[in-house]
């Protein structure tokens, strides 16, 4: 079975770098997981958006807080949730002098939508679709698109302009052998909102004999697209 970034993607997959085609490659069948630890170069926060930011850290949806050199950790688990989806968590940790952050989101493939629908934060309130490409340098580049808030009986589309939109670059380097990653979030009115970049080295996990850690998954599950 191919993975949900290969559904999506098609024959475009086979465009990227041999190592990114191996991260993205696996689904819930092959039962492993790939755990990535390395070193954010920077990461940087606008003043303005403090207090959303802020408001984030209580669901894992990115926070307030930059600095340079930041220790940084992703598990990325493929598993079906229990509307029997196929899943794949992207939970990234930033280890500051005083706190370390948390930023969780969860992608399921969507036969609705024909695309990755990611759920971000550990409560799977905020849906939004991605665009999904081949990069010159065999990276793959995530773009977000129409994104969309569910709780209870709540349920509505953000407007363009009171949301980010996300470029997420990954790409691997044959000369460092190790992982890139730059992400950069903008707001169409106020501009630049949230970036990180940086380098990580990646091993796979076999989960025949581990187990998907207990808070890898969100506390909710949210069935609406």
């Amino acid at each position: 079975m191919a993975s949900i970034y290969e559904q999506v993607m098609g024959s475009e997959f086979k465009k990227l770098h041999p190592r990114i085609q191996q991260r993205f490659g696996f689904n819930s069948t092959d039962r492993i997981s790939s755990i990535g630890h390395g070193i954010m170069d920077s990461v940087w926060f606008a003043k303005w958006a403090a207090l959303p930011l802020y408001l984030g850290t209580t669901r894992n949806i990115m926070f307030p807080q930059g600095g340079e050199r930041v220790p940084f950790t992703i598990e990325n688990f493929a598993y079906k949730d229990r509307f029997g989806r196929e899943t794949v968590t992207w939970n990234r940790k930033f280890k500051f002098p005083k706190a370390i952050r948390q930023f969780d989101a969860t992608m399921i493939y969507s036969s609705e939508r024909a695309a990755i629908v990611d759920y971000l934060g550990n409560k799977q309130h905020l849906a939004v679709d991605l665009d999904l490409s081949a990069g010159e340098n065999g990276g793959i580049r995530i773009r977000s698109g129409e994104q969309r808030f569910y709780e209870g009986w709540l349920q509505f589309r953000f407007p363009r302009w009171f949301t980010g939109t996300a470029e997420v670059c990954e790409w691997y380097d044959d000369w460092e052998e190790q992982f890139k990653i730059s992400v950069q979030i903008d707001n169409p009115l106020f501009g630049p909102v949230f970036r990180y970049k940086g380098s990580f080295d990646v091993y796979y996990l076999d989960l025949k004999i581990n187990r998907i850690p207990l808070d890898a998954r969100p506390l909710r599950e949210e069935n609406r697209e």
